[in-house]
């Protein structure tokens, strides 16, 4: 953890290789935060020996309360990003079904960026900079266009956002 940085109470993280924190970021309450051991003997993840169960958070950047963060694989959050409201879903493992075995990809979340409340991403997920993702969103596959409001279930672009956004234009935890 990095200074000005706070992890809130009932929060539970486990099984997990990291968890780095940058300044002035925070995970408030009531978080649930796993992983799979990167060093353990099971046959799980044996075919991804690379596989790191990683949570990194950039500077100033929040994940709010009752939220589910599966972190069997890198979970990456960029700079400025907020994981908002309850209930959010980051599930970095699945079932392969074509081969039945358990499989998992990392998840980017780019700079400057909002996560409405109960959305999920799963696993190979990207999220670009300056981007928004709606409530009750599914973010399955990667998108690269910044400066873009994505939704739904699968998420799509939706519409092109205004880069003069304030959310997107703030500096060190103030609004310009």
């Amino acid at each position: 953890m990095s200074s000005h940085s706070n992890i809130g109470h009932f929060n539970v993280a486990v099984n997990l290789g990291l968890i780095k924190i940058e300044q002035y970021s925070s995970i408030a309450r009531g978080n649930w935060i796993t992983g799979f051991p990167d060093d353990s003997n099971s046959q799980h993840f044996s075919h991804q020996p690379d596989r790191k169960s990683h949570l990194i958070m950039g500077q100033h950047s929040a994940i709010t309360k009752n939220h589910h963060i599966d972190c069997t694989n890198t979970i990456q959050i960029g700079n400025f990003v907020t994981i908002a409201g309850y209930a959010s879903q980051f599930l970095s493992h699945s079932i392969n079904i074509e081969l039945n075995i358990q499989d998992s990809q990392p998840i980017t979340i780019g700079d400057y960026c909002f996560l409405g409340t109960a959305s999920t991403v799963l696993g190979g997920a990207n999220l670009p900079s300056y981007s928004v993702l709606g409530a009750n969103s599914l973010l399955n596959k990667t998108f690269t266009t910044p400066y873009h409001l994505y939704g739904g279930n699968p998420a799509k672009e939706i519409k092109e956002l205004p880069k003069d956004l304030k959310y997107f234009t703030r500096e060190v935890g103030f609004v310009i």
